[in-house]
């Protein structure tokens, strides 16, 4: 299964547009929405082309592969709109045998945990920072930054999780995809801003599957 991951888009026309097209040249099995899906909030800028009906009637086209949790910016007025529903405080995804607790960050996050065990996966939005960080007891936190108002000079990203990689994409100044390794040593991230097809880089730390044999979360 993969999974294409994204939050935050705020009504942003455009960049759901950018996204539809992203998820479209993955080639992914479903596209997860971790909240804030149409109102900009009160305390950001209008993004990009701010304009919900267009971003729920593009959201609508994909609501069979759709999978989403209520942000703190969604409400049951935004679900009168969308064909999918949104008003979930989390998600359990499973990705081989990883599981991933998925919530939009505002509830649940690395100071307020939710039930995990050992080697789960903590993915959430909200903050507008794309993170990979490890914690706990073989525990990672996944973030995939916002697709429309990206904090702290961040690219506009997605989270693509695959079979046993992780990367996150940016497009270039001219809209073309480019790499680029990123290290956080004030964070403890590594996330990887990469092409479609390209995985990670030497030197990074893909999340493993446990095997049959384990149930620690180590490779």
């Amino acid at each position: 299964m993969k999974y294409f991951i994204a939050s935050d888009i705020h009504g942003s026309a455009y960049y759901c547009r950018r996204l539809l097209e992203a998820y479209e040249r993955e080639g992914a099995d479903r596209l997860v929405l971790l909240g804030d899906i149409l109102y900009h909030g009160p305390r950001n800028d209008l993004p990009k082309d701010y304009n919900p009906k267009d971003v729920f009637a593009m959201l609508n086209e994909k609501k069979d592969a759709i999978l989403c949790v209520r942000g703190n910016c969604d409400s049951e007025v935004d679900q009168m709109v969308l064909e999918f529903p949104i008003m979930a405080p989390y998600a359990i995804l499973t990705q081989g045998s990883l599981v991933v607790y998925a919530t939009h960050g505002d509830h649940y996050n690395t100071h307020r945990l939710p039930p995990l065990q050992k080697g789960d996966i903590l993915l959430h939005g909200h903050t507008h920072l794309p993170v990979w960080e490890p914690f706990g007891q073989d525990n990672y936190y996944l973030n995939p930054g916002s697709a429309s108002l990206p904090k702290d000079g961040n690219p506009h990203s997605y989270l693509r999780l695959g079979r046993s990689d992780l990367y996150l994409e940016r497009h270039g100044r001219q809209g073309l995809p480019r790499t680029d390794f990123i290290r956080s040593r004030e964070k403890g991230a590594a996330c990887l801003f990469g092409t479609v097809g390209i995985g990670p880089p030497s030197g990074s730390s893909p999340i493993r599957e446990k095997s049959e044999n384990q149930t620690d979360g180590r490779p």
